[in-house]
């Protein structure tokens, strides 16, 4: 509508904008927060409910839906491919207007197509707030506190539902045993007697207490790896402007296009682990998985540190260009010269990122799925603030030594000491985070007739 209606756009037709109409800024505004709204509700429902469709008590399926997460993010990386590609080019060469529109139509026929399903999706069950059984597990805790816990854990409270409903039942741990207090029979109380939840939990719910907190050194330890990959979309793309984009004396590849490699590679590497490396590992190492999903997305960060280090490389023979000859500066170099940084995380994206996935629908308790892609997801959003806010602290930091990393350009700026201090950062994390995935424990899920691990052994 702000590039339709004549009323809402910046300025009249024909005219150069000094300053947009305040009109045209509201209307652009609440449709980019309406935006940042639908996708918070969209992208961590939609995918859980489609993880939500195969059964974890049907082997194939089980399988199947080991493959779902790299399926999914191989469609979403089409997508991504497709609108840096296509779309940009109708941005440049036709007008945003038509760049919107062809967006609107296509979200309207998926949202089509999604309705049309609906006779045949499976559906859970609400089971009430997720939360609220969690905060009962601290509240019995804390008030417990002074009780001896017994030396055997069947001695704790436990109720057994088949009811899938109600959620799998959880083997005991031995970790973070001061929240077993929650699960402790008081005198006077009877495990056949139905209890009051604020005063005694089952070991089922306080192990799931357990898994959000075992997680939240997992969350930590993955935002510098979400660090590197905001760099893609920001400084790499704002490379790209400096560099020769020319195929052709008549085509330009836009700056937005160069995306298109990280895309590529994500592609790439969701395909090879899937249908190459998987059904090789789990002949090797006889996991249902191949490798357990902390191992994979540490393979992730592996990359990330790479990517860093490429990246200060090829800026820094970029800037010797631009020393060497100030008027013409890097126009000729290649921006192709970019490609290995964006493929190689693309790459580990399709490690890290899908296995991030993977990972926090898996591990949190089976009615919080939903919240589980969320938390996915706060890992994105929360490292692009800390990206920003390391940049600047760096910039304030290094105009203080007396020369700013981040000048007015690109030219005058030095990149690529911040991404040797982005693979220094992100190399150190990676061996906190190995260290954390070495002692994390998997959820470990009973069966009717049968107890098993979740296909994870208790190490990372």
């Amino acid at each position: 509508m702000s590039r339709v209606i004549p009323s809402l756009k910046p300025c009249n037709t024909g005219e150069t904008c000094a300053e947009a109409r305040g009109v045209h800024v509201i209307v652009f505004f609440v449709a980019i927060y309406l935006i940042s709204v639908g996708t918070g509700g969209h992208k961590p429902s939609l995918e859980s409910f489609g993880a939500d469709q195969f059964d974890d008590d049907h082997p194939q399926e089980r399988k199947n839906k080991m493959s779902f997460f790299n399926w999914w993010n191989l469609g979403l990386c089409c997508g991504l491919l497709l609108g840096v590609t296509v779309i940009v080019y109708i941005q440049d060469h036709v007008s945003w207007a038509a760049a919107y529109i062809s967006l609107t139509a296509v979200m309207s026929f998926t949202v089509l197509v999604f309705c049309i399903g609906r006779p045949f999706y499976r559906f859970r069950k609400p089971t009430g707030s997720p939360l609220t059984p969690l905060l009962q597990v601290l509240v019995a805790a804390f008030a417990k506190r002074n009780l001896t816990s017994p030396s055997e854990p069947d001695q704790l409270y436990e109720v057994f539902r088949s009811d899938k409903t109600q959620g799998r039942p959880l083997f005991h741990t031995e970790k973070l045993k001061f929240l077993d207090k929650a699960a402790i029979i008081e005198n006077g109380q009877t495990s056949a007697e139905k209890q009051n939840p604020w005063r005694l939990s089952t070991v089922t719910k306080v192990e799931e207490m357990k898994l959000i907190i075992n997680m939240i050194p997992i969350w930590l330890t993955t935002l510098p790896f979400g660090i590197c990959v905001a760099q893609a979309a920001t400084f790499f793309i704002k490379q790209g402007t400096t560099l020769d984009r020319k195929i052709t004396d008549e085509f330009t590849i836009p700056p937005a296009s160069i995306y298109a490699l990280a895309a590529i590679g994500m592609i790439f590497s969701v395909t090879i682990y899937d249908r190459a490396l998987v059904p090789f590992l789990r002949r090797v190492t006889k996991n249902e998985r191949g490798i357990n999903i902390l191992q994979r997305i540490g393979i992730g960060m592996i990359f990330s540190v790479i990517t860093m280090v490429v990246a200060a490389l090829v800026e820094k023979k970029r800037l010797n260009l631009v020393r060497e000859n100030p008027i013409k500066g890097s126009v000729s170099m290649s921006v192709f010269w970019l490609a290995p940084q964006f493929l190689i995380i693309g790459i580990g994206d399709g490690f890290t990122l899908v296995g991030l996935q993977e990972y926090f629908y898996d591990q949190v308790p089976d009615s919080m799925r939903s919240l589980g892609i969320a938390l996915y997801l706060s890992v994105i959003g929360v490292a692009n603030f800390l990206s920003s806010l390391l940049i600047t602290v760096v910039d304030r930091l290094t105009e203080k030594g007396g020369k700013s990393w981040f000048g007015k350009d690109l030219n005058s700026s030095r990149l690529d000491y911040f991404y040797w201090l982005l693979a220094g950062i992100t190399g150190v994390n990676l061996v906190v985070y190995a260290f954390v995935a070495s002692r994390y424990s998997y959820k470990n899920v009973k069966k009717t007739n049968l107890a098993v691990s979740d296909c994870y052994e208790t190490i990372a």
